[in-house]
């Protein structure tokens, strides 16, 4: 048996409907850029989740230099926020860099 740990799924514009609008299971979505310090600074913290929650939850990462469209659509004006989606639509937002624990208090609601 093999074993794949998977970081968090590399969004685009393209691609959001299908892996995040239209996801059967809660989706937090890290919108994020590479020049910004605070989205570094959590990209760990997404990183595990996204190996912590595989199949409970699907954990995505969002350029939002490279995606303007979607960034746009959902009013992002700072990164790093963190959108929580179910059923297509935002349940829930963080805006800032802030710990897992923080993170995961808004996540797991949305798991059960």
């Amino acid at each position: 048996m093999t074993t794949t740990t998977t970081g968090p799924l590399h969004l685009t514009d393209a691609t959001f409907e299908k892996d995040v609008l239209k996801n059967d299971k809660p989706v937090l979505v890290d919108f994020t850029a590479t020049w910004c310090g605070p989205c570094r600074m959590i990209a760990p913290i997404i990183e595990e989740l996204a190996s912590e929650y595989q199949g409970q939850a699907t954990i995505g990462k969002l350029d939002v230099d490279e995606n303007p469209e979607t960034s746009m659509n959902f009013g992002i004006r700072s990164v790093p926020t963190l959108l929580i989606f179910k059923g297509g639509q935002v349940v829930d937002q963080i805006i800032g860099a802030v710990g897992k624990d923080r993170i995961l208090a808004k996540l797991k609601p949305h798991m059960a």
